[in-house]
Parts: structure tokens; sequence; C-alpha cells
């Protein structure tokens, strides 16, 4: 089991990115939260690490944070979350908020997240109920600070509906969040990160 890796962030696009360890490209799926304290292409970086092996693909997750792994581990195991809903639920809110969504029995701001109905918004709080205080709700980031360098033919709100769309969004859902919001100056994590939240506010 692969639980930490660190080297150079030499390739980014949400949700994927890939980090070379001695002459190793380790490609990763990774969190907006996690996306957004990324350092630049070329600079250090460490994620812990979980591994999802299915008969067709062996895929690696990484997170900033002990905290934010802990509760993508403990989303799979509820009953009709895989790790790719689990990673849109990290993406659409943080560790914090999604304990407090527990707590205060909120299954709308869940039910708000693509691909999530009321009937799992419910199973997600009773099934997480009992473990959320045992997660550690102040995640600390490990990575290095550092902004996003987008390639020279797609620009931030371009990248920004592509990875929505990864994430789970319809294409013109996907578009209509990135064209609401005041992008002017925005790297493309940073719009992922406001259209969920605009999302989840709704």
């Amino acid at each position: 089991m692969i639980g930490r890796l660190r080297g150079l962030l030499i390739w980014k696009q949400p949700p994927g990115l890939m980090i070379d360890a001695h002459g190793v490209g380790y490609e990763l799926e990774a969190s907006m939260n996690t996306f957004q304290s990324l350092p630049e292409l070329g600079a250090e970086v460490a994620l812990f690490t979980h591994l999802a092996v299915r008969e067709d693909a062996h895929t690696l997750y990484g997170f900033a944070s002990t905290a934010e792994r802990a509760l993508f581990r403990n989303l799979i195991r509820v009953t009709g979350v895989g790790p790719r809903l689990a990673l849109l639920i990290l993406s659409g809110m943080s560790v914090d908020v999604f304990g407090r969504c527990v707590r205060e029995n909120d299954a709308t701001a869940l039910t708000r997240l693509p691909g999530i109905g009321k009937k799992t918004a419910e199973r997600l709080i009773i099934e997480m109920r009992d473990r959320i205080s045992g997660l550690g709700l102040h995640p600390a980031a490990i990575v290095l600070p550092g902004s996003h360098v987008t390639a020279a033919d797609a620009t931030p709100r371009d990248d920004a509906i592509s990875a929505l769309v990864a994430l789970g969004y319809k294409l013109p859902e996907a578009s209509r969040m990135v064209q609401s919001l005041d992008t002017e100056g925005l790297a493309s994590e940073a719009i992922i990160r406001l259209a969920l939240q605009s999302s989840v506010r709704r």
C-alpha cells in the first residue's frame, strides 16, 4: 500500500495530477480542496495517498491532509458511495463543512452536489454520524503553497469547466456555474472551488 508520495509536481489538470518520484511518474486524482494547496509545476510536493483497487483499474488518490484521507476512506465504506463520488464530496466541501452537515442532519446541502440524491444524503448522515467525531476535523495542509499553471491553449475558465465535468456535472450545468461567476484574474482551481461553493450554498 502506498501511503504517502513525495516528489516533483510535473502535471496537473483537475482532478488529475502527476508526481515524479525518483524518475517514476505517479498519476493521482485529488479533490479541489487538495488542488487549492498544490505548488507551482516543477516544485516539490508531498501528499498522503490511498490506492483503490478494482478488477479493471488501480487508481491512486492524493490528499493534502490525513483528515481528508480519513474522511475519503470512511466515505467509500458507505453503501452506494464509491471513490469518484467521495472525491466529488471532498471537492464540494471541506472536512469541517461535511462534519457540520452530518452533525446538523443537513441533507439538503449534500443533495446539491451532483450524484447525491435524498436517499444517498440521508444514508451518508446516518452511516457517518458515529464515525465523524474520530476523523479530526481540523485538516492541516502539508504541501507548499503555489498557483496553477495552465496550458497555453486553454483558459482557466475552460479548465474549470472541464474539471467540473470530470467531477460529475453535465457540460451545460458546468458552463452555467462558471459563467455566473466573476472569474477575472482567478486560476482554474479557484474558479472550480468557487463554483462548487456557490452550488452548495444555493
